[in-house]
C-alpha cells in the first residue's frame, strides 16, 4: 500500500523511460523539472503521477532512485485521442499562434476530459491531508478544478510550460470556458512570460467576467464566497551547474575538438538543436542559410551548419509532412552548395545524450534559436551554460520566452529572412571582445536564475497562498 504524500507532482509523463534491460528496467529521462522538484519531493515524502509512456501498460506504484512514482494507464485510444489528438493537434497549434491550423473534434475533447479526470483521481488518492499538488502543462489543464472538487483541503499549483495565446486566438477554442475554469482550480497558475499571464487574465475577464488585478483573480466558490487565484510569470530555467560541470570535463572538451575536426575545422560552425516541430523555425533558418551561401556571403569552405532535429510526434500527419519538407530542403541546399570534402549542412534526425550535446555546444561558434513561438526554449540557456570558455554567440528569436531574459543575445524576427541573414553574419563576424562580453553577461543571467530558483519562487508563492487560506 502506497503511503500518502505531502507533495505530489502531476505531469503527462513520469520522469523515467522504460528500457530493455531486465536489471535496470527504468532510466531517468532528461529534463530540468525532476531536478527542480527532486529536493522538495525528498523532503516531503513526495510522489510523482504520470503516464509511463507506453499504451495499455498497467503498473503498480513503484520507487525509482528514491522517487515514489505512480503510473497512470493510457489505452491506445487515449493516446490517439487525448494526447496526439486534443493535446497536440488542438491545443499545441492553437497556443503557438496557429502556426499550423488546430483541429477541433468533440471526440478528442471527450477523451481529454476523461483522461484529465483519471489524473485528478490518482492525485487525490495519493495526496495526504492538506498536501501540496503541483500540476504541469497543457495536457492537464482540467486537473486543477477536478482535483479541487475532489479534495478542497489541498493546495494546488499549475505551471503552463508553453505559451498562452492572445484572446483573439484563444477564443476559437470551442471549450474555452471549461479550460479557463479548469486552470482556475489552482491557487497559483504559473506562466513563462508576463505576456502569457496577461493573455490568460484577459481571457478570464472576457469569458468569465471575473475580477483580475495585478495577477490576482477573484474566483467564486460553490458556497457563494470568493477565493483568490494568482496568475503570474515564473520563467523556467535549467540546472546551470550541471552543464558547467559537463563542459569542464576533459573527455567532453576532447569530444568537442573531435567534432570540429570531423567537420574539417571550418572557420565557423553554426548549430541548431530542436525537436522536429513547426514552431521551431527550422525552415526559416535553412532558408536564410541557403541564401547566404547562394549570395556568396558564406562559403562551404569556411562555414558549416549542424542541424540536430530530434524525432517528435511521428504519428501526427503535420509532423510527417514537416520532416519530408525539411529533409528535401537540406538535400537541395547541399546539392547546390556542396563541394568535394565540404558539406553545407550536417543534418541529424536523432536524439543524443546530454554529454554529446554539451560537446556540440562547445564546438559550435554560433547557436541559432529561431523559434516562431516558444514558451521558453531551454536549449538557448543550455548553450550559454555550456560555454565555460567564454566563447560562442547566440542568435535568439524574440518570440521565445528566453528572449525576455537573455538580453545580450542577437535578437531576431525569424519571419524576416533578410534580418535573420544579417544576424547570422553579425554573429559570425563579431569581434572577440564583444563576443566574450555578451557571453559573460548571458552566463551570469543563466547562473543567477537557475531551475532551483524557479521552483523555489513558485513554491514560495504556493506556500503563501496556503497560509492566506488557512
Amino acid at each position: 500500500m502506497t503511503v500518502a504524500s505531502d507533495f505530489v507532482v502531476v505531469s503527462n509523463r513520469l520522469p523515467v523511460d522504460r528500457t530493455d534491460d531486465e536489471n535496470e528496467p527504468w532510466r531517468r529521462s532528461p529534463g530540468g523539472l525532476v531536478t527542480a522538484v527532486d529536493p522538495v519531493m525528498r523532503r516531503n515524502n513526495g510522489a510523482w503521477i504520470g503516464w509511463p509512456g507506453q499504451p495499455g501498460v498497467e503498473l503498480d506504484p513503484f520507487e525509482f532512485d528514491g522517487l515514489q512514482l505512480v503510473p497512470v494507464t493510457l489505452t491506445a485510444d487515449d493516446v490517439q485521442l487525448y494526447y496526439e489528438g486534443f493535446s497536440n493537434d488542438t491545443i499545441w497549434p492553437l497556443y503557438h499562434d496557429v502556426i499550423a491550423a488546430p483541429t477541433y473534434h468533440r471526440a478528442w475533447w471527450d477523451a481529454y476530459v476523461k483522461v484529465n479526470r483519471r489524473f485528478a483521481e490518482a492525485a487525490s488518492a495519493h495526496a495526504a491531508d492538506g498536501a501540496t499538488v503541483w500540476v504541469h502543462d497543457y495536457q492537464l489543464q482540467l486537473v486543477p478544478k477536478m482535483l479541487r472538487e475532489l479534495r478542497p483541503d489541498l493546495t494546488i499549483g499549475y505551471f503552463h510550460h508553453i505559451p498562452f495565446p492572445a484572446y483573439g486566438l484563444y477564443a476559437q477554442l470551442p471549450w474555452r470556458r471549461q479550460v479557463l475554469e479548469g486552470l482556475l482550480g489552482a491557487d497559483v497558475i504559473g506562466f513563462q512570460r508576463v505576456a502569457d499571464a496577461g493573455n490568460f487574465a484577459r481571457a478570464v475577464r472576457r469569458q468569465l467576467g471575473f475580477d483580475t488585478k495585478a495577477g490576482a483573480i477573484s474566483v467564486p466558490t460553490a458556497d457563494g464566497g470568493v477565493r483568490k487565484a494568482v496568475a503570474r510569470a515564473y520563467p523556467i530555467s535549467i540546472d546551470a551547474a550541471e552543464y558547467e560541470e559537463l563542459a569542464n570535463r576533459p573527455d567532453i572538451q576532447a569530444r568537442a575538438a573531435e567534432i570540429r575536426s570531423s567537420l574539417g575545422n571550418p572557420k565557423a560552425i553554426l548549430l541548431g538543436v530542436d525537436r522536429l516541430d513547426y514552431t521551431k523555425g527550422i525552415r526559416h533558418r535553412l532558408k536564410a542559410y541557403g541564401e547566404l551561401l547562394a549570395d556568396g556571403r558564406l562559403s562551404v569552405h569556411d562555414v558549416t551548419l549542424v542541424q540536430v532535429a530530434s524525432p517528435s510526434r511521428e504519428r501526427v500527419q503535420t509532423y510527417m509532412e514537416l520532416r519530408d519538407e525539411i529533409e528535401l530542403t537540406v538535400g537541395r541546399i547541399n546539392g547546390d552548395a556542396d563541394e568535394l570534402g565540404y558539406t553545407a549542412i550536417q543534418y541529424l534526425h536523432n536524439s543524443y545524450p546530454r554529454e554529446e550535446m554539451v560537446a556540440l555546444f562547445l564546438a559550435a561558434d554560433v547557436m541559432l534559436v529561431t523559434a516562431l513561438r516558444d514558451g521558453m526554449n531551454l536549449v538557448a540557456k543550455e548553450y550559454v551554460a555550456s560555454r565555460v570558455d567564454g566563447g560562442g554567440a547566440l542568435v535568439l528569436s524574440e518570440f521565445t520566452g528566453a528572449a525576455d531574459e537573455l538580453t545580450q543575445a542577437i535578437k531576431v524576427n525569424p519571419h524576416d529572412i533578410s534580418g535573420l541573414k544579417d544576424a547570422i553574419m553579425q554573429a559570425i563576424e563579431m569581434p572577440e571582445r564583444e563576443r566574450e562580453r555578451r557571453m559573460r553577461a548571458l552566463r551570469r543571467r543563466v547562473r543567477e536564475n537557475d531551475v532551483a530558483k524557479w521552483s523555489q519562487r513558485f513554491l514560495a508563492d504556493l506556500g503563501q497562498s496556503r497560509e492566506e487560506r488557512a
